[in-house]
């Protein structure tokens, strides 16, 4: 079974950046998503954003829109997940996992859907981000 291993978090202050990346140690399916989620501590885990291995299509949670930009590097066999803008409540471990793809087809196009933690496997020991005020 593929293993993911995360590095690049650490403690930044409110504003600034980090690049988390998610190397996996095989091959992933053509048709998988990679995903990336958090857990703040006292927290339910919560899905943050996803990106198709192919096709280029991308998934983002609400708080992520507009500041994280997910992608996945074929040749590296590994996911980013530049972070911008961080905010103190995007403190939490950071683990990346993945899992079968779902989209919405529409007449002219697709959009990635988000299918919850529970569907994603092969966890990450995890990458801890703390963001102070």
């Amino acid at each position: 079974e593929v293993q993911f291993v995360e590095s690049g978090g650490g403690l930044v202050q409110a504003g600034g950046s980090l690049r988390l990346s998610c190397a996996a140690s095989e091959f992933i399916f053509d048709d998988y998503v990679i995903g990336w989620f958090r857990q703040a501590p006292g927290k339910e885990r919560e899905g943050v954003a996803t990106v198709a291995k192919t096709g280029g299509y991308t998934w983002y949670s609400d708080s992520a829109k507009g500041r994280f930009t997910i992608s996945y590097d074929n040749a590296a066999n590994a996911a980013y997940l530049q972070m911008d803008s961080l905010k103190p409540e995007d403190t939490g471990v950071y683990s990346c996992a993945n899992g079968p793809s779902s989209y919405r087809r529409y007449e002219r196009g697709a959009e990635l859907q988000y299918l919850g933690p529970e569907r994603f496997h092969s966890w990450g020991q995890g990458t801890q981000v703390t963001v102070s005020s």
